[in-house]
């Protein structure tokens, strides 16, 4: 689906008009969503902090990590 123009005119310079169209530049399909993950093994922690394979875990052991194929995450640090 192509995106529509939030505006569309003319730049008109001397003799020459050229078709000018405005776009946003943001849109909904760019946000990005992070999982919370244990820190030592990136297992994905569900809504009761649990790890797969160690059982329950500390909210201090838990970190945020990003997606970037099925079971293999990119761990982000507090300051990032």
């Amino acid at each position: 689906m192509a995106a529509r123009p939030t505006w569309q005119g003319y730049l008109r310079l001397s003799l020459v008009s050229c078709p000018v169209a405005l776009y946003t530049a943001t849109s909904r399909g760019g946000d990005v969503s992070f999982n919370m993950l244990h820190k030592d093994t990136h297992n994905r922690i569900r809504m009761i902090p649990t790890d797969p394979d160690s059982g329950p875990v500390d909210r201090a052991d838990i970190v945020k990590g990003f997606e970037i194929e099925k079971g293999r995450y990119v761990v982000l640090t507090q300051d990032e």
